[in-house]
């Protein structure tokens, strides 16, 4: 897969990718993550990327001859996503999607946000990781960009990594364990120590429905709700329904 991010801060995405598993990937070409800096498709001595918005206002706006110019002159993989606060909601459904796809590219926003004639005539479409504000759009970059990769084949390792986490089939994950089986008085739950994997499966279900319909009931009201068979698995293994 080919990511393409354009930012005025290429550092940003470049060197956390370099540290995480997109590094990895990267490394079993897997992933080909290329970063361009829109400074660099500017032709004025100082590098202008923005400039005043038409009708006043606080804050700088992104130019439009700078993006277009670093767009094309990169010929980036489409589809362009902007990152910005009116763009689709990003979760891992949109995630999976994207992991589909040869690859995608990536604005990232600054300032005021960028000149509207990006947004409807060079990008293809927007993405927001959330209903909050950054200051730019490069965290949300890498939030995407390590969502999806995480989906492709080979880059964690263990292909059933991606079929038990959160969001997979609609549910938080349920909670993990480990050593030592008793810590300060706390025990793990003895289902998951008697060996009977079938029993542990039907356990970690329940456990991630409970989870879910405590911390999260809007995902469990758009499963559709509990089915007579989630309500008796809960109350199986003593969880409240």
């Amino acid at each position: 897969m080919r990511v393409e991010v354009f930012t005025i801060f290429p550092e940003m995405v470049s060197d956390y990718a370099e540290r995480s598993i997109l590094g990895r990937a990267a490394q079993a070409s897997l992933l080909e993550l290329l970063v361009h800096n829109l400074r660099a498709a500017t032709s004025d001595v100082h590098r202008s990327v923005d400039d005043a918005p038409f009708g006043g206002g606080a804050g700088m706006v992104l130019m439009p001859e700078p993006v277009f110019t670093a767009v094309e002159s990169a010929r980036a993989v489409r589809p362009l996503f902007l990152l910005g606060p009116a763009g689709r909601r990003f979760d891992h459904s949109v995630a999976a999607e994207l992991a589909e796809l040869d690859g995608f590219s990536l604005l990232c926003g600054r300032y005021e946000g960028v000149d509207d004639r990006i947004r409807t005539d060079l990008c293809d479409g927007e993405l927001s990781i959330g209903d909050f504000v950054l200051a730019g759009g490069e965290l949300a970059a890498l939030i995407v960009i390590e969502a999806v990769a995480r989906l492709l084949p080979g880059v964690l390792g263990n292909e059933e990594s991606t079929g038990e986490e959160s969001f997979t089939d609609g549910l938080l994950e349920y909670p993990q364990f480990t050593r030592p089986a008793e810590f300060r008085g706390l025990e793990v739950p003895e289902v998951l120590r008697s060996g009977d994997h079938k029993q542990v499966e039907r356990w970690r279900h329940a456990a991630a429905l409970s989870r879910t319909l405590t911390a999260r009931p809007d995902l469990i009201e758009h499963r559709g709700g509990l089915s007579d068979h989630d309500q008796a698995l809960l109350a199986e293994f003593g969880f409240d329904s």
